[in-house]
């Protein structure tokens, strides 16, 4: 028998998380046979909602309205898709039993807040994330403490917690006209606001190539949500920051792409033949999805070797181990321009209650590191691309839909126990017949 399962998260929005949620939903649908699907949709933040009248929009809201009109009895499963601030305990009325699970993204620094690790201990039954990354700092993360009677010790996190990375996607291409004028040109895609560290990516990017007309960088960006004030309010940032002494007499030039955009448009730039690699200073990644597009779509990538990007960027290789005997060792080799950094305390303005904790690390960049790798690849092309070419059939060799959605759903419900429970159906079923 099918296992009901609520899912709550911003299917609809566009964002990281709406993303991340619209993946759950999809390895679900891929084992249909194990889970009968509810959705409630959520919000999140100020990010724009999908508007395409695809198949695939039609079923969401075909499942949003099943949980409205025709819920069951009882839910075996309720799945969560948000920061861990937000997870809720549900129960069912009477005695049957609902396995909670929290789904996240979030971890972006090298430790949880406190309230995480208690709504996880709390709240949920199991956990997953989207990087081993994030696995390891919400397992690493203690707090002390002390009872009332006195009594010390750590806090830490008691919930099991299970990896799923993002898969691949093949997309078709969505012609964009870039009007681009140079044919060496960098991306950056990422919203405008602490963590992503735009400022140093572009700035320190200007710097380097200011005296190269052939080279061109892209920025794929908003702050908010792609409105009109947006494109304004982000226009306004971008030439404050060019206009800087170093930089107002450049000579490479910075194209701004701005508002909403498809999957198959994104694809497209990646694809576009004057797009050459495809850069990001971020202090911190949950996973580092446009990174991951980047690299399934055969892009060179140039970034720090820290954080959720570090499950899909490296490779592993056998190598001889060092000593005298003659075996070999399993190492994770960088198939992308690594970027030095140094851990350091998050920046003031970037403290965020309760999710970004002002005691926690996250990496900076270095800007001679990164101007050095910059010029490399200029310099030498096709090294980094021959590593982008071999991540890339790495990755859609191991991070497949099918592989993919099988773990998500394992991660929720064990294809072992799905089929010891549905057994047991069936025995009891013969026996009483």
């Amino acid at each position: 028998m099918r296992k009901a399962i609520l899912v709550k998260g911003p299917f609809l929005s566009r964002s990281g998380y709406g993303e991340q949620a619209r993946f759950a939903v999809r390895s679900l649908l891929a084992h249909e046979d194990r889970f009968d699907i509810y959705l409630v949709n959520t919000n999140w933040g100020q990010t724009g909602w999908m508007w395409q009248d695809d198949e695939e929009r039609k079923l969401f809201d075909s499942l949003i309205l099943k949980a409205n009109t025709t819920p069951p009895k009882y839910y075996d499963y309720h799945l969560q898709v948000t920061i861990p601030n937000e997870w809720e305990k549900v129960q069912n009325e009477g005695t049957e039993y609902c396995c909670n699970i929290g789904y996240t993204a979030g971890i972006e620094t090298d430790r949880v807040a406190p309230i995480w690790l208690q709504k996880a201990n709390d709240n949920v039954d199991k956990i997953i994330v989207v990087s081993n990354h994030a696995k390891n700092v919400f397992e690493s993360t203690t707090y002390n403490y002390e009872n009332s009677n006195g009594t010390k010790g750590l806090y830490r996190l008691e919930t099991e917690v299970k990896t799923v990375n993002y898969p691949v996607k093949d997309l078709p291409s969505e012609k964009v006209d870039l009007k681009l004028s140079t044919d060496f040109n960098f991306l950056t895609v990422a919203q405008w606001g602490p963590r992503k560290n735009l400022e140093s990516t572009i700035g320190w990017f200007t710097e380097n190539f200011k005296d190269n007309e052939n080279v061109g960088l892209i920025i794929k960006t908003s702050t908010a949500n792609n409105s009109t004030m947006d494109m304004q309010f982000t226009s306004e940032k971008l030439e404050m920051l060019l206009s800087n002494e170093k930089l107002k007499d450049r000579k490479c030039k910075i194209y701004l792409l701005h508002g909403d955009m498809t999957d198959n448009q994104i694809n497209n730039i990646y694809k576009n033949r004057k797009v050459k690699a495809l850069i990001s200073l971020s202090h911190g990644e949950g996973f580092g999805l446009p990174m991951f597009e980047a690299a399934y779509n055969k892009l060179p990538v140039i970034t720090t070797n820290w954080s959720g990007q570090v499950d899909f960027l490296n490779v592993p290789k056998k190598q001889r181990a060092k000593g005298k005997k003659k075996k070999t060792e399993t190492i994770m080799k960088p198939m992308f321009g690594v970027v030095n950094h140094a851990m350091g305390k998050i920046q003031e303005h970037a403290v965020w209650d309760n999710v970004l904790q002002k005691d926690s690390n996250w990496a900076y960049a270095n800007e001679q590191s990164y101007k050095i790798v910059l010029n490399d690849l200029y310099e030498n092309y096709d090294k980094y691309k021959k590593m982008a070419n071999e991540l890339e059939k790495y990755l859609k060799e191991n991070f497949s839909k099918e592989k993919q959605y099988e773990k998500f759903a394992d991660a929720v419900c064990p294809k072992e126990e799905f089929s010891v429970e549905n057994w047991l159906d069936t025995l009891g079923e013969e026996v009483f017949e």
